[in-house]
């Protein structure tokens, strides 16, 4: 949502928030309160961190490099821009703001949801890290994507996960009333409805992303990529734990849905529109409906990284158009 308007560091007018109003450039962002307490290690998943601080460091300079050049280059969007990342010292700030203004309503207000993300942003460095890892992602395996800013600021796909991330603490920290509310809120506003106690890595590419659903006791591993209208669902039996759980580096094509607390082994990939009730192997390929195997794959191709959607159709020996 875009701010109505640009408010700078140095800006000292006040402003009066209503429910549901989207946030302004936070003039004194040292000045917010404090952050929720921390959660012991085993609770929150621990993303490894970025390779180095300048990984960090340098995709926040081409964020900021890609905003000025944008708003230099189209003034309609030089107040939304200089807003939402120029005003900011820090990833984690423009994240938060973005995040807030994009999913305040009349129950969530955009102050309370800014203070809420740079808090969890804040007390747990790994989600910001995590972050940082799918912003790689995003920019390396779509080729529809026009730069780290693009991503930031438009990709639902990337937000929806980022605003997990915060669900999934509230959740641990057994504020569960909070982390579904904003579970709901994420759903309406970009279509992809994830759990709270969902657990999901870093290094992810939601492709598109409208239409994705991932159920309670659902894990999702590094480097995973998962396109539209997936769904990692239960069988509507079970109870307890009945959730698909995804290896890393697996690709999961449009359309394909994964029913049960079955494995997807690492490296696997899983062909559009397919219907998974089984495990499938580490580095093999499953399609149809219901799906098959159709055998394991030679060489180190990650299809999580690589996006490599067709490959199998050479295995498939009955495949006929």
């Amino acid at each position: 949502m875009e701010p109505s308007h640009a408010t700078g560091p140095d800006t000292q007018e006040a402003t009066t928030m209503t429910a549901g109003q989207p946030l302004r450039a936070d003039p004194q962002p040292q000045q917010r309160r404090h952050a929720p307490p921390a959660l012991h290690p085993d609770v929150v998943p621990a993303y490894l961190p970025p390779e180095s601080d300048s990984d960090e460091s340098w995709v926040w300079s081409q964020i900021k490099a890609e905003a000025r050049r944008d708003a230099d280059a189209e003034p309609a969007l030089a107040s939304f821009l200089y807003a939402t990342v120029l005003s900011h010292p820090s990833l984690e700030r423009s994240l938060a703001f973005h995040l807030a203004n994009k999913l305040c309503s009349s129950t969530l207000v955009s102050t309370l949801l800014y203070d809420l993300f740079v808090g969890s942003l804040a007390a747990h460095p790994t989600i910001g890290a995590a972050a940082v890892a799918d912003l790689l992602a995003v920019r390396s395996r779509d080729p529809a994507c026009a730069g780290f800013s693009h991503c930031l600021l438009n990709y639902k796909g990337f937000l929806a996960v980022q605003a997990h991330r915060v669900a999934h603490v509230l959740w641990a920290q057994s504020r569960r009333a909070l982390a579904l509310a904003l579970q709901s809120q994420v759903a309406e506003v970009f279509a992809v409805d994830i759990h709270p106690a969902a657990a999901i890595g870093k290094g992810i590419l939601l492709d598109d992303a409208g239409g994705v659903v991932i159920g309670e006791t659902a894990v999702v591993g590094d480097n995973v990529s998962i396109l539209h209208h997936v769904t990692l669902g239960g069988t509507g039996k079970a109870v307890g734990d009945r959730h698909p759980k995804i290896g890393d580096g697996v690709l999961i094509g449009a359309g394909a849905t994964i029913l049960g607390n079955v494995l997807i082994g690492a490296s696997a990939k899983i062909g559009a529109g397919s219907v998974v009730l089984i495990d499938v192997p580490p580095r093999s390929t499953a399609v149809g409906n219901p799906a098959r195997l159709i055998g394991g794959k030679k060489g180190d191709d990650i299809p999580g990284e690589s996006m490599d959607h067709t490959s199998f159709i050479q295995q498939w020996s009955d495949y006929t158009i």
